[in-house]
């Protein structure tokens, strides 16, 4: 079931965005935030080093606000995930156009950026560690949900000392014994609990999904497409 604080679409968060000024403020500010990460790292499977790909990722989020970017996203024709990583696609098709112009220019006219921003590790391609990005921040929100549930619940101490086993699986007969005996648990009740928080974190990586997404019957397809992203290797682009 959605988990409470997820009505609210990301699609529904854009088109908040035109009704007033205070409105698209607080909306456009909040899905900057959230999806940040994808951003950041496509920028630097890009080339670029931390300091000059965080500046980027600045001047993103501030030119898809300055442009009203968002006005063209329409939830009835794809997926939120597609629209934010094809809008910082044109960004470094732009920002290399830009950098090329002024490599024509007269020195002295401007400052050249001296990267070329569509240069990449072969290994990766950035639309790939876009989209690893993107599903890795899906997970690390729905993971907060799950901690703020578990806080709230009196079971936060629980919750902490089994967080790294919800996504990856550990050996059951090490980490679930050290961990039981931490606990005062038997170790049983340790993979009870274990897998009921895993149970409750897919609930609540569906939720988000949900927000991406302008048809709910969307939803397999998308969770497939994170569970690819998520997989060890990050090779090629995706489709």
């Amino acid at each position: 079931m959605p988990a409470k604080g997820f009505q609210t679409t990301r699609w529904s968060m854009l088109r908040r965005a035109d009704a007033d000024a205070a409105t698209a403020k607080v909306a456009l500010e909040q899905l900057c935030r959230d999806y940040r990460p994808p951003v950041l790292a496509y920028l630097r499977a890009c080339g670029h080093g931390m300091d000059e790909a965080e500046d980027l990722t600045q001047s993103f989020f501030l030119r898809f606000l300055d442009l009203r970017l968002h006005q063209r996203a329409d939830p009835e024709r794809g997926r939120f995930r597609v629209f934010l990583r094809t809008a910082v696609r044109n960004f470094v098709i732009n920002e290399q156009m830009s950098a090329a112009a002024q490599r024509r220019r007269p020195a002295g006219l401007a400052h050249d950026l001296d990267i070329d921003l569509l240069a990449g590790p072969a290994y990766a391609h950035p639309d790939a560690v876009f989209e690893r990005a993107f599903a890795l921040t899906v997970v690390d929100q729905a993971r907060r949900a799950l901690q703020q549930e578990a806080e709230t619940r009196g079971r936060g101490e629980l919750f902490h000392a089994l967080a790294d086993f919800l996504v990856e699986a550990p050996d059951p007969h090490i980490g679930y014994t050290e961990v039981a005996a931490r606990l005062g648990m038997r170790s049983n009740s340790v993979a009870v609990a274990v897998h009921r928080l895993r149970a409750r974190l897919q609930e609540l990586v569906e939720a988000e999904l949900l927000q991406t997404l302008s048809e709910p019957d969307e939803l397999e397809d998308e969770k497939r497409a994170i569970e690819r992203a998520m997989a060890p290797a990050v090779r090629a682009a995706p489709d």
